[in-house]
This record gives C-alpha cells, sequence and structure tokens, in this order.
C-alpha cells in the first residue's frame, strides 16, 4: 500500500483510530478525497486519503481481512469516516442545477434530483457515525491506487453498471462486483440477479466475511457496512480527514 501523510492518532476523538494503525493489510482507496467519485471532485473534510473508523469497527475489519488471507484476497476500503461537512457538500452538489460531468458514468438514468427521489443519496450518512465503511475485494497483494485519476466524463464512453469490467473505469487488483463503487443503478443491489455469476459470488463472498466479523450491509449497495453493534449510535463527526 502506498505510503500515507503523517499525522497523529491523539488529534482524533476518543474512541477512534487510523486503520493503517490496527488493520495495516487492508487497502485504502478514499475515492473522496480525489476527483474519482459521481461528483468529480474531492468533497469537503477530506484533507488526505486516509482511513479513520471507531477502533470497534476497525478491529472488526482486521478479523474480516484476516478470514480472507487464506483465499489469497483482502479488502479494500473506499470511504469510512465522512464528515458530516461532506455529507451537507454532497446534498448541495445534487440540489446544483448545473449539468455533472460524470452523469453518462455514474447515474445515466437519473438526474441529479433523481438520486433523492431513488433514494441513492440521503441527508444523513452512517458513515458520519464512525463506524461504516464502503468496501470491496481485491487480489492480494493488493496494488496502490493510481495516482492523480481525473473524473469520469462522457468522453470515456464507460458506464458504472458495464456488464464486464472492461466497460468501467479501471480499477487494478480489484475483483469484479459486478458495478462500481458508488453506481446510481439498481444493479448496485447486493442480491441482484442482474449482474455476472462471479459477481454475484463475489457479492456473497463479501456479505459472508462482513457479517461474520460483525457488519450488517445495507442492501441496496453493495459496498456499503456498517458495524452492527457501533458504538456511537445517535452520533455524527465532523472532524476533518487528514
Amino acid at each position: 500500500m502506498a505510503a500515507l501523510p503523517a499525522a497523529g492518532a491523539d488529534s482524533l476523538p476518543p474512541g477512534f483510530t487510523y486503520l493503517e494503525d490496527i488493520a495495516p493489510s487492508v487497502a485504502q482507496d478514499i475515492r473522496y478525497a480525489g476527483a474519482d467519485n459521481f461528483t468529480g471532485r474531492r468533497l469537503k473534510g477530506y484533507l488526505a486519503p486516509r482511513c479513520i473508523l471507531t477502533r470497534a469497527a476497525a478491529a472488526a475489519l482486521k478479523r474480516a481481512a484476516d478470514k480472507l488471507q487464506s483465499r489469497g484476497l483482502g479488502l479494500k476500503v473506499l470511504d469510512c469516516t465522512r464528515p458530516a461537512r461532506a455529507v451537507r457538500d454532497i446534498i448541495a452538489w445534487a440540489k446544483d442545477k448545473r449539468p455533472a460531468p460524470t452523469r453518462a458514468y455514474y447515474f445515466p438514468a437519473y438526474t441529479k434530483p433523481g438520486l433523492f427521489r431513488a433514494g441513492f443519496i440521503a441527508r444523513r450518512s452512517s458513515h458520519s457515525r464512525g463506524s461504516a465503511v464502503d468496501i470491496t475485494l481485491v487480489r492480494l497483494p493488493a496494488p496502490a491506487p493510481a495516482a492523480a485519476i481525473g473524473r469520469a466524463t462522457e468522453r470515456d464512453g464507460l458506464r458504472c453498471d458495464a456488464p464486464t469490467p472492461a466497460g468501467r473505469r479501471a480499477r487494478p487488483g480489484e475483483l469484479d462486483m459486478g458495478t462500481d463503487f458508488d453506481c446510481f443503478s439498481k444493479l448496485s443491489a447486493t442480491a441482484s440477479q442482474r449482474v455476472g455469476a462471479a459477481a454475484r459470488a463475489n457479492r456473497q463472498l463479501l456479505l459472508r466475511v462482513m457479517r461474520g466479523a460483525g457488519f450488517v450491509n445495507f442492501s441496496g449497495e453493495w459496498w456499503h457496512y456498517k458495524l452492527k453493534l457501533e458504538p456511537f449510535p445517535a452520533r455524527s463527526f465532523d472532524f476533518p480527514i487528514r
């Protein structure tokens, strides 16, 4: 995994940790810290591409990763704690009536306001409670994230829900999960039967491993899990990710 910028864990709220301090084997590709996401830009509050979680969630994630190692597989987190200001930033982006260059890739079947009605964007996020992750499977050793990946545009000719990985953005080392992360499509539902057999099997493997470690899945998104016994079920945190 690529070296991450130094920061002190003592700057975090009590009960939180940097994931690499607990589970260094888990790869990190924090998409909202750059342009490689559905907004096409870095979200407010993401000052570095790092995963911060509650200690309970980080320990559970380590257990899940350890279970996969005998298969030559590992985990990659795509988002962890999401500052409340980033959630507000997403809402403001969705309300902005200007066209989004990322639409052709991430949500070709919807308008930005339609993402609210379809339930893809919510006004609150479990990520802000510190015990939720967006996650996928990778082959070991997991390659470092490609540097400075730009935003998806119509010119790419790709779609997040293309039938094969060749029709989506390149994700070296990641297993085929049927869609890209944050793909606003019905095919992103964990139990969707409209994705290929390999993708269905990979989703079920991830589901079993994460459930075994104490996480529950949001059925509309194969990548989204939260710790069942989360330490801060009624809190929303807004500290910056750095």
